[in-house]
């Protein structure tokens, strides 16, 4: 055993730097769920800053120093206070925001979303399945974001109003009627924010056979 990690120590250091790396500064994370179509789609890897928030002890969730605020329009991976899933979601509400939807319109303390470019599209919902949606883009006071309802569906498109409390964040999927995000698990401590997603790094299409996505490799998320 000796012997194995003498010579094997070259690369046993470079996999502790990779997963130091991993989980306290960077990470990639494949997207399997359709949660936050079309702004991400399933088959994308998206790069996430785990220094965006908190600075936390490599290979734990021990946040030791505070680095960031998130922001209303995050993109934010987070542990689900549900069951410890990874998911990842828009942060539409900060604590102390009463947060609302009256069929399908975001309310922030009072003050409703606007939606301009609302179309018409044919969306994928599982392998063989397209469905009818409706997208627009949502403007809040301080950031906007392309999101879709399914149409025939609804799933808690009227919600609250719900008062976000100190230390914590309200999360939604883009893909409204297709998410499981604080609606039904209520709002996300701090402490389980993970990181905050910033590019598309690659992408495949599942619905073809995984061919590239060419023109998503690299893109900002918005």
């Amino acid at each position: 055993m000796k012997n194995w990690l003498k010579d094997n120590r070259g690369f046993l250091v470079l996999m502790l730097c990779f997963g130091v790396f991993r989980t306290a500064i960077a990470d990639w994370n494949p997207v399997p769920s359709g949660s936050m179509r079309p702004t991400i789609l399933e088959g994308d890897v998206v790069l996430v800053n785990r220094l965006a928030y908190d600075l936390k002890v490599p290979l734990t969730g021990v946040a030791v120093a505070r680095l960031g605020e998130p922001r209303r329009g995050d993109i934010v991976t987070f542990d689900s206070p549900q069951d410890g899933t990874r998911l990842i979601k828009r942060l539409v509400a900060l604590p102390g925001d009463v947060v609302a939807l009256r069929d399908g319109v975001l309310s922030i303390n009072g003050l409703d979303a606007d939606y301009a470019d609302v179309r018409e599209v044919l969306d994928f919902l599982a392998p063989g399945m397209n469905v009818p949606a409706t997208r627009a883009t949502e403007r809040t006071a301080d950031s906007e974001r392309t999101v879709q309802y399914l149409n025939g569906m609804d799933n808690h498109r009227s919600f609250g109003p719900v008062g976000v409390p100190a230390d914590h964040y309200f999360m939604l999927g883009d893909n409204r009627d297709n998410s499981g995000d604080s609606r039904f698990f209520g709002p996300v401590p701090r402490a389980l924010l993970i990181a905050r997603a910033e590019r598309i790094l690659v992408s495949a299409d599942i619905t073809a056979n995984w061919m590239p996505r060419w023109e998503r490799f690299v893109s900002r998320l918005q």
